[in-house]
């Protein structure tokens, strides 16, 4: 399951803001918090984890909705020392998902700014297929919301899927985001184009929905 998640300079489309005074200095560039959830920690990404991160998402099922991920151990280290160096620069954050009781990556988050001050930005996801259905994605989402709308300050965080994707959307849907759009030709996979739902949440909204207990299946 993945949704808009870049794999820049390691073989994916980069989407890239301009630099911002505002965001250089913010204490989240120099290092990423590590993130605790009751069932699963958020950290940086380590090149340590490129050899656990190939194997989890170049399965079929994983692989099936996803920009062409790194396919190899040296590709994704690429990728995780890109993903680096754009926290530094304010760009964005990459989280690897690492579940109690172990001490590897089974997936990734992913939050990107879409403008010069970080208010609005983008976030993707993916987990390997022997993690669905565990409560794993709403936990690990739970984390990465708060980390984007408290820490970074985004007001408006959108996402996309597409529309064949009916686990991505599912997900999206379940951490109470919006459907706003249907953007056509938006993915090119395989040589062929999908459509996909643009999904966006707002601050404010998620600061509402925080209010209401979440049942985590």
């Amino acid at each position: 399951m993945i949704d808009r998640t870049t794999f820049g300079e390691a073989g994916a489309v980069l989407l890239r803001g301009p630099e911002s005074a505002r965001y250089r200095e913010a204490e989240w560039q120099h290092e990423l918090p590590v993130l605790h959830g009751a069932s699963v920690t958020l950290r940086e990404l380590e090149i340590e984890d490129a050899p656990s991160l190939v194997s989890m998402v170049s399965s079929e099922e994983v692989a099936r909705f996803i920009s062409p991920p790194p396919p190899t151990v040296e590709g994704f280290e690429r990728f995780i020392e890109w993903a680096r160096r754009e926290r530094a620069l304010g760009n964005g954050a990459c989280f690897a998902v690492v579940p109690h009781g172990l001490d590897h990556a089974v997936g990734l988050f992913q939050v990107r700014r879409l403008d010069d001050g970080f208010e609005t930005a983008e976030w993707g996801f993916v987990l390997g297929s022997g993690f669905w259905n565990r409560g794993l994605f709403m936990a690990s989402a739970q984390l990465l919301l708060e980390f984007a709308f408290e820490t970074i300050g985004v007001h408006r965080l959108e996402a996309r899927a597409a529309t064949s994707n009916p686990r991505g959307n599912g997900a999206l849907r379940k951490v109470g985001a919006v459907c706003e759009a249907i953007v056509r030709n938006g993915l090119v996979k395989d040589g062929q184009y999908l459509d996909q739902a643009l999904w966006t949440l707002q601050d404010d909204e998620w600061r509402l929905a925080r209010r209401t207990p979440i049942s985590v299946h």
